[in-house]
């Protein structure tokens, strides 16, 4: 199993840069998870759109759904493809309806369900999309969302936080994980006291990376407004093991 990290950004994006977005290959399959604004542009620097079997969403807030409507746009007229294509998007539940509300209100009709097949996945029951293995943990942000524990059959895995504040049901989701990718969107600072948590410090993504036994930790959901050397040292004061940043097109073996 592979990942390349396709855009990193918090709702503020990078300059130049894209929004959550992160292809999973497992052999010729691939799952892209999460599709916010600039995916689509860095998706074709090295993929073809047609080449994605499947999409996945943790929650549909804008910077982690915004590019379905381009991408959807590519894949309901066929540009630059062989053919339209309907590949299974999978959705949180009441998450479909709200994509399709949003893409009419931007003018853009019934794009989600002509581009897209889109399925509400339970996140009860682990779910199978090709030869990938998902479960799920609710994790708490602004709106329901879930954490997502990617598994290939030959024992690759990735455990995505999706956006949250800090919470045990993650930690228990990705016990002993190889790869915990967390976002660190309140930066290598101290929370500063909002009552609803939905993000993490750096140091709070350490802390639960280290609770969960995980062996690597990626940060991922910053801003380059952030030092990137004072978020490596806010995470490593809770995390002892191997510990990066997710830049953009940065490819890993799983």
């Amino acid at each position: 199993m592979e990942l390349t990290v396709v855009g990193k950004s918090p709702a503020m994006p990078d300059a130049g840069g894209a929004q959550s977005g992160y292809l999973v290959a497992d052999g010729a399959f691939k799952l892209l998870v999460e599709c916010g604004g600039g995916v689509v542009a860095k998706l074709r620097q090295f993929t073809d759109l047609a080449s994605i079997d499947a999409v996945l969403l943790s929650h549909p807030h804008a910077d982690h759904a915004m590019d379905l409507l381009p991408l959807g746009f590519a894949l309901a007229h066929g540009l630059g493809l062989a053919s339209p294509a309907r590949p299974p998007l999978w959705v949180p539940p009441g998450a479909a309806a709200v994509l399709n509300d949003f893409s009419r209100a931007l003018g853009m009709g019934s794009q989600i369900d002509d581009a897209f097949t889109v399925r509400e996945y339970d996140p009860n029951l682990p779910l199978r999309i090709g030869p990938l293995t998902v479960s799920f943990a609710e994790v708490p942000h602004y709106v329901r969302a879930w954490a997502c524990d990617i598994r290939a059959d030959d024992g690759g895995r990735l455990t995505f936080g999706a956006d949250c504040g800090p919470n045990g049901a993650l930690v228990e989701l990705s016990r002993d994980t190889p790869m915990l990718m967390l976002e660190a969107t309140e930066g290598p600072g101290p929370h500063r006291g909002q009552h609803v948590r939905g993000h993490l410090t750096a140091a709070e993504a350490g802390e639960l990376a280290q609770a969960a036994g995980a062996r690597t930790l990626l940060l991922t959901h910053y801003s380059d407004l952030h030092d990137p050397r004072a978020l490596l040292t806010a995470a490593r004061t809770g995390f002892a093991g191997r510990l990066e940043l997710a830049g953009e097109l940065q490819h890993y073996r799983l």
